[in-house]
């Protein structure tokens, strides 16, 4: 689930798939500096109260999310009532190493071999100019000649290769759960699992000093509600088949991220991000999306699958160049065609599907999915105010903030028909989109209001906005 700045590190070595992007202490700042209060969304009581039914979409709780949280408020030292269902939450207590005898997985494997195999592909391209150029000239004529009378063969012979590689793709097709999307998937569920646990040991050593207990406020929180949407999905056998494990880390990161094995992981700079439980459930929804829909399998599946591909193409490219140094730039300019026609839009279009299926988990549990879209607002007005600079969408392995904002918006309308089919209770209060809104337009009032007796003295190449606290 790359981390653009986050630092997430992804089971291939390469940059993990980051949920949240930008620099992780703009929005500690941002909200630092008082602004907080007039970008929060008024908590309404939707989960007070509700009345589970057994509708074709529902399998929830009998208790209200709302009954169990009344407030987020994750930063004060009072704790939560300790009241916690007997959700398949298993709490970790102790360290967990892999036997030191153990094999390998299988994707790990090919990440180990990935460098021999390049290395291979680079020593035989390589080896193949040297030959030819060595060749006298008669024996070059005649190969060419050969090769002219042999094309048929040789056409043949490329085709059939062309035909394995069909072949492997569509016998590795597979339906992903709940939406029914084709995608290759090259490495088996179980495989991934062990390479889980290589990679929950290794969080689990790196944030050992940073744990939060169990008896802190903001544990609590985070147990309950991924409690409560594992509950309220339970009617989904990927759901109910993992056992979803919470770890809450202090660290000023805003970020959250789910392994493929059900281990949460929640940094305490995304609970001072959130403005209400209601943005946290989508964003833990969209985590465990992640891990339900297998896109860390799917990814590495995907990946390898290419790089396989490419060693054709890198033989090529060293057989073909005649110099060393066209080679590297050659293969330099592969890797990047593959990785911005690919690799990045594949990412982004996982993340869109983790944000559909997320948001439809955090429908089912009774969630104001309203409050989705306003989440990637924020983010984008955190950064903007932060003077971030604006990256093109497609030089990132995520959907830019206000595009994510706009699907979420346009998936709202059907969250809100499966937010009803379980006989959730009303929403009440105003839209938290148009709280937001007017929210935004009264700050941009204060800040005209601000900067005009100032005029004179700001430069006007460089507006600073001047926000008042509240």
């Amino acid at each position: 689930v790359n981390r653009d700045r986050c630092q997430r590190s992804d089971l291939s070595g390469n940059a993990r798939n980051c949920f949240l992007a930008g620099n992780p202490d703009s929005y500690r700042n941002f909200t630092g500096k008082g602004l907080r209060c007039l970008l929060d969304v008024p908590n309404t009581e939707v989960y007070r109260n509700a009345h589970h039914g057994s509708g074709r979409f529902c399998s929830q709780s009998s208790q209200s999310l709302g009954e169990k949280i009344p407030s987020l408020q994750i930063s004060s030292v009072g704790q939560l009532p300790h009241y916690f269902p007997a959700w398949n939450i298993h709490i970790i207590k102790s360290f967990h190493t892999s036997p030191s005898l153990q094999a390998a997985p299988v994707p790990l494997f090919w990440v180990i071999v990935k460098p021999a195999q390049k290395l291979f592909a680079i020593i035989l391209g390589r080896s193949i100019r040297k030959w030819w150029k060595a060749l006298p000239p008669n024996k070059r004529e005649l190969f060419k000649e050969s090769a002219r009378k042999n094309k048929w063969k040789i056409l043949l012979g490329v085709s059939s290769l062309g035909v394995v590689f069909v072949m492997f793709y569509f016998t590795h097709l597979e339906e992903t759960p709940i939406t029914g999307r084709a995608r290759l998937m090259v490495f088996g569920k179980e495989h991934f699992r062990e390479l889980s646990q290589m990679e929950y040991d290794m969080w689990m050593e790196l944030f050992k000093n940073q744990m939060l207990p169990e008896t802190h406020a903001g544990y609590q929180v985070v147990e309950t509600i991924v409690g409560h949407l594992s509950e309220s999905n339970k009617d989904i056998p990927q759901v109910s088949a993992l056992k979803w494990v919470i770890h809450v880390v202090d660290e000023p990161a805003v970020n959250a991220f789910v392994l493929p094995n059900g281990q949460v992981f929640v940094f305490t700079g995304l609970l001072d991000a959130v403005s209400d439980i209601h943005q946290l459930s989508f964003i833990l929804g969209h985590e465990i999306a992640h891990a339900v829909l297998e896109h860390a399998a799917e990814k590495a599946s995907l990946v390898h699958f290419l790089d396989f591909l490419s060693l054709i193409f890198l033989t090529m490219i060293w057989a073909i160049c005649p110099r060393d140094s066209l080679a590297v730039v050659g293969q330099w300019i592969q890797s990047k065609l593959q990785e911005f026609m690919f690799d990045r839009p594949y990412s982004r279009t996982l993340e869109a599907e983790a944000d559909k299926v997320g948001l439809q988990f955090a429908a089912k549990a009774c969630v104001d999915v309203r409050a989705s879209s306003v989440f990637w607002q924020q983010m984008e007005l955190a950064e903007a105010m932060e003077g971030q600079p604006k990256l093109p969408e497609w030089l990132s392995t995520h959907p830019s903030h206000e595009n994510r904002a706009e699907h979420l918006d346009r998936l709202i309308p059907e969250a809100l028909k499966i937010r009803e089919s379980c006989n959730c209770p009303s929403l009440s209060g105003p839209d938290p989109r148009l709280i937001f809104r007017l929210n935004m337009q009264r700050l941009l009032e204060l800040a005209e209001g601000r900067e005009a007796p100032n005029s004179t003295k700001q430069d006007p190449s460089k507006p600073k906005l001047d926000f008042p606290h509240t």
